[in-house]
C-alpha cells in the first residue's frame, strides 16, 4: 500500500491520535489542541479530523462541526487565560502564511500590549482604491 497525505500530515496524526498533543476538546469531525509553538498562553488550533488543505476544500457539512468547536472554545479560552479578546484566524494557503498544509483555525488569546496588532499591521502598504 502507498503512503497517503494522512500518513505524513502532522495534524492528521494528531486528529487520529497517532501522536500525542495537548488535546483540549473534540467533536465528531474536529479536534482542538494547544499549539506546539504558541504565540501566547492558551494558543489553540482547531482542525478538521479529515484532511483538507484550504477552507474551500472542506465539504460543506464539515464546516459546522469545525466552527462549532471554535465557537465553544473561544469563551473558555478567554476565561481560562484571563483575557477579554481572542484573535481567530485562518492562513488559507502557503502564500497567506499557512505553514502546515492542513486547514486549521488559530484561537490566540490577546491582551493590550502583547505585541500583536490588527490584520492591517501585517502589511506594509495597501493598494489605492480608485
Amino acid at each position: 500500500m502507498g503512503s497517503t497525505i494522512e500518513d505524513s500530515c502532522i495534524f492528521c496524526k494528531i486528529a487520529h491520535k497517532k501522536i500525542d498533543a495537548k488535546i483540549i476538546d473534540e467533536n465528531e469531525n474536529a479536534i482542538a489542541f494547544l499549539d506546539a509553538f504558541p504565540l501566547t498562553s492558551g494558543h489553540t488550533l482547531v482542525v478538521p479530523k479529515r484532511h483538507y488543505e484550504k477552507l474551500q476544500d472542506i465539504e460543506f457539512d464539515q464546516v459546522s462541526p469545525l466552527f462549532r468547536l471554535v465557537h465553544k472554545l473561544s469563551a473558555h479560552i478567554e476565561n481560562g487565560t484571563g483575557v477579554n479578546s481572542t484573535l481567530i484566524a485562518i492562513h488559507n494557503g502557503k502564500d497567506a502564511g499557512q505553514e502546515i498544509p492542513h486547514l486549521h483555525v488559530h484561537i490566540v488569546p490577546r491582551k493590550p500590549g502583547d505585541g500583536g496588532g490588527s490584520i492591517h499591521s501585517m502589511f506594509h502598504s495597501s493598494p489605492r482604491l480608485d
